[in-house]
């Protein structure tokens, strides 16, 4: 059949069928692998190079389907030739349905099985070329930005790649990552890169609404809803109708808030404060978070029916440390901006201070890096050298840690926060997107 040897597995919980698959597959010049259970057929397939799995579907315990679905899942290139001594309509759609290439009723014949053998893996290597095929057709070189994101590391090539894959269709969107990595453009490149373009894209910073406005911000209110309510007002949610909703800092949200989110994203549908009607919206929601939800929902902090409503997608922004191969084409991005914003020409900035600022940790990530090109633009003519880096950006003098003073978790914390306000000089707003905290924890921090 082939000039290389197959390995093929079969599975059948009667030994009579397994002796008769062997000797028929020896015949074939077929190398056969033989097991009575899905158990011990897992154990096989797990610590084997097989070609084709034969298998019974009828078997005490755990059966063939469980077996079918457990190969789709886990080795999805191994393609599955089905046998049954119970034909059975809905079973036979199952199996296929689940990645079986062909069903063959027992009792068979000899040639039977060697057609539906062949059949299998033609139909197999049909499949792999396709998708080699492909492969070969989306591989494209890697690119230096998109709409307005810098970035040519391969975490960054991948997030573009997630961009393009989510942004012709409304499912909701989870966007993870640190303060200061781009959550927002993120969600505005989607929006801008998709067919609603054209649609409204509504921000909303669910963190800097009090909570008892976030209600009426997010659905509106009629005349009369509350004390100070003259007019009647759309919310966000009708603002964004047949566009894009970016929810950022979600984790925010009070717990009464998140369930009239809940109701407003499976229903499709707003209530105004102060009416009793509901108004059909069609909007697409993007929420972003720089905390773990899956933590405060353990705490009792978010609601999981919500999560679990938004995060439909995810996309996860690397942080600026885990890409710093990024730091030079940022810093002559951001030297290029701000330059021609202040009618100057681009600094020469010193091979000392690129060799800093790669090994720097930017616990602010690009906003953060941004912020201080910003600054050298403003403060320096020419060129750049070590001398205009500030020291905390530098390496540190080598300790002994034998010798040096070991500091408690809360004395280094302290000690950075004092570093990070001495160089905004005492602006905690700044600090505080720094330090990725905002101004309240901030406050808490300093006492």
């Amino acid at each position: 059949m082939n000039s290389k040897k197959l390995n093929v597995l079969v599975v059948d919980d009667s030994h009579d069928m397994l002796d008769l698959l062997r000797r028929n597959l020896n015949e074939m010049n077929i190398n056969p692998y033989a097991s009575d259970s899905v158990v011990s057929a897992i154990e096989i397939i797990e610590n084997s190079e097989l070609d084709l799995v034969i298998t019974d579907l009828k078997m005490p315990g755990i059966g063939g389907v469980q077996l079918v679905r457990y190969i789709a899942q886990h080795y999805p290139q191994l393609p599955v030739l089905v046998i049954s001594g119970y034909p059975n309509v809905e079973t036979a759609v199952e199996v296929m349905k689940l990645g079986a290439l062909e069903y063959l009723v027992k009792p068979f014949t000899y040639e039977e099985l060697e057609n539906a053998i062949q059949l299998v893996l033609s139909q197999s290597e049909t499949q792999s070329s396709h998708e080699d095929i492909q492969k070969d057709e989306v591989v494209k070189e890697p690119i230096d930005s998109f709409h307005g994101i810098i970035g040519r590391s391969d975490a960054m090539q991948s997030l573009f790649a997630s961009i393009e894959r989510t942004k012709n269709n409304r499912a909701t969107v989870l966007i993870n990552g640190e303060s200061g990595t781009g959550k927002e453009m993120v969600a505005r490149a989607i929006h801008y890169n998709s067919r609603f373009s054209s649609a409204p894209f509504v921000p909303v910073n669910c963190g800097a609404i009090p909570d008892g406005l976030m209600e009426s911000e997010l659905f509106g209110h009629l005349k009369g809803a509350f004390t100070g309510a003259t007019t009647n007002r759309v919310g966000f949610f009708q603002a964004a109708d047949q566009g894009t909703l970016f929810l950022d800092e979600i984790s925010n949200t009070s717990l009464m808030v998140q369930a009239k989110l809940l109701r407003a994203i499976q229903e499709k549908e707003v209530v105004m404060l102060g009416d009793v009607k509901s108004q059909k919206v069609e909007v697409r929601i993007i929420s972003a978070t720089n905390t773990d939800l899956s933590e405060q929902i353990e705490k009792g902090n978010f609601r999981e029916d919500l999560y679990y409503r938004l995060n439909i997608v995810t996309i996860n922004i690397p942080p600026l440390r885990e890409r710093k191969e990024d730091i030079p084409l940022l810093v002559r991005f951001f030297n290029q901006k701000y330059s021609r914003e202040n009618e100057k020409e681009p600094l020469k900035i010193s091979a000392k201070v690129m060799d800093a600022l790669n090994n720097y940790n930017w616990p602010g990530n690009v906003r953060e890096l941004e912020n201080f090109v910003h600054r050298l633009v403003i403060m320096n003519d020419r060129k750049v050298d070590i001398e205009q880096i500030p020291s905390y950006m530098k390496m540190n003098q080598p300790k002994d840690l034998e010798k040096g003073e070991l500091l408690s978790l809360a004395e280094m914390e302290k000690a950075y926060i004092q570093r990070v306000l001495l160089q905004t000089n005492n602006n905690k707003t700044q600090a505080a997107k720094i330090l990725g905290i905002d101004r309240k924890t901030l406050r808490e921090k300093l006492k």
